[in-house]
Order: C-alpha cells, then structure tokens, then sequence
C-alpha cells in the first residue's frame, strides 16, 4: 500500500529493509532503554538513535551509521542508506561513517538465510538479526489455514544493559510497526 501510494505520487519504491529501519527507529524510541550502551561501571542512554546497518562487501561487512535516525522519514532513511552502501562498495566511507552506532541491524534475508545469531557490536547493547521472508501455513481471524509470510527477527542484548523483559518490550513494539507498515 505504501509503495503503490508512493510511486503513483512520484516517490521511490521502498524495500522491506527501508520498513524494517524505520520500524527498528520507532520501536527504539518506545523503548528507548534499548538505545543504551555499559560504560565501565554505569548505564550510558543515548539521547540520539545513530542506526547502524550491516552493509555486505567483498571483503565482508561493515557497518555505516545513520545519524539521528530519529528524525529522519522512512524516505530519508532509504536515501541515507542507499548512498552509505554504495559508498561502502566503492570503498569511500571514511572511518567516522561507520563509528559511534548505538544500535544494529543486520539483515542476511537477502542471501536466503532463514535465522542466525547476531553478534553486538560494542560498545553497543544490541543488535538487530533479520531473515528471510518466507511462505508458510498461518491460521488466519477465522481459524482457516491460508498461506502467510513470516520472518524470523532475532535480538542480541548484553544483559548488562537490556534485559529480557526490556528486549521483550521493544521486539513487541518492533513486531507491531512491521505488522502496520502504515503506523
């Protein structure tokens, strides 16, 4: 719904990882513990959400940083990474593109990789394992089984810092901005 109102306004295509960046901002500033990072011997919270999304390359992954995606439209994301990621295929991020995360996404749906564990990126607190959607069997309102897509959406914490009742909280909220592109 959204890409069909989109491009008949002359807009871009946006992909599910555009939805699932700007859902991750969302659901992190509901919860906003989870945008926190363990600085020696105390809790630090990040006033700003700087989005860090795994960026494959040949020589393997990096991850360039969105900076105050908390401001930023589903539109501006899509751009912000779009050029991020080309710029890191052609080798032209510089060093502070991609420091100062303080939360991750890595998105491995693309190479048909159905779930993985994500491993932080510190001093981050957590980070975001994104899989393929695939067509499975789903019990819809009416109890009948209908073909359904589903994707597995796994998170990474350093207890330290978020707890499974806080990871919880913010997976709930990340589940309910993808279920409704539109919220």
């Amino acid at each position: 719904q959204v890409n069909t109102a989109s491009l008949a306004n002359g807009g871009p295509k946006y992909t599910v990882n555009d939805f699932i960046m700007r859902a991750t901002v969302l659901a992190a500033d509901a919860v906003p513990e989870v945008n926190a990072s363990f600085q020696g011997d105390a809790i630090l919270q990040h006033g700003e959400i700087h989005l860090s999304v795994a960026v494959a390359i040949q020589e393997g992954l990096v991850t360039p940083v969105i900076r105050s995606a908390q401001t930023k439209s589903i539109k501006e994301l899509a751009a912000e990474l779009k050029d991020l990621a080309g710029r890191a295929k052609d080798k032209k991020l510089t060093p502070d593109e991609m420091q100062g995360g303080t939360l991750t996404i890595s998105n491995l749906g693309a190479f048909g990789i159905g779930h993985f564990d994500a491993i932080i990126n510190p001093p981050q607190a957590a980070i975001l394992a994104i899989g393929t959607i695939s067509k499975q069997p789903v019990v819809n309102a009416a109890g009948q089984i209908v073909p359904g897509q589903r994707m597995w959406v796994g998170m990474s914490c350093d207890h330290r810092v978020i707890d499974g009742a806080v990871g919880a909280r913010f997976l709930s909220e990340l589940k309910r901005f993808l279920e409704t592109p539109l919220l």
